[in-house]
């Protein structure tokens, strides 16, 4: 059974915008899912939390799917992806081409090694928040028992995150959006 999932991406390194759009057209493209919704993307400052992203500001978005891939081989498609597109295995901390996180697989709540969901830290990143909440403002994290809406508006002392505007051009459109055509 296909259950709704929520992907977050960004990117600081190269071309912020094409990586963006590679990530989600790859996403796009997994076996027994879905692309249900893509947010817009939002321009972020990295975040000081002991890694070391580097300067450059991150684009960000999150994509919905509907999927049955298991939590952990979704997992490693999204490390497959990452390193498709350049991502520093050697240096995960550091600045990144583009960084996929698994934010809510449905309403499970999983603690493996290696495997956290929901995202442990995704209730305190305004950068995760904004874009969640366009695709799903009433989504109820399983642990914190609030919706997103809430989560947001409790967001404190973070750094600046800013829609990205004018929105580029993807192939979703200016608006990314997963609907088909009216007619079609």
């Amino acid at each position: 059974m296909r259950e709704a999932v929520f992907i977050g991406f960004g990117s600081n390194v190269g071309d912020r915008v094409d990586l963006c759009d590679r990530a989600v057209t790859l996403l796009s493209l997994l076996p027994h899912s879905q692309l249900i919704g893509v947010s817009l993307l939002y321009e972020a400052e990295p975040v000081n939390d002991g890694a070391k992203p580097g300067d450059g500001w991150f684009l960000n978005g999150v994509v919905q799917l509907e999927t049955d891939v298991a939590p952990r081989s979704l997992l490693m498609v999204l490390r497959e992806i990452e390193r498709s597109l350049g991502r520093d295995e050697d240096n995960r901390s550091g600045p990144r081409t583009i960084d996929l996180d698994i934010l809510f697989y449905g309403q499970r709540v999983i603690d493996e090694p290696g495997l956290v969901i929901p995202h442990p830290r995704l209730h305190q990143r305004r950068f995760v928040l904004m874009p969640l909440s366009e695709l799903d403002p009433l989504l109820v994290h399983p642990t914190q028992q609030r919706t997103i809406t809430q989560l947001l508006a409790e967001v404190k002392g973070q750094p600046e995150v800013r829609l990205l505007f004018p929105q580029p051009s993807t192939r979703y459109g200016s608006r990314p959006a997963c609907s088909p055509p009216p007619g079609s």
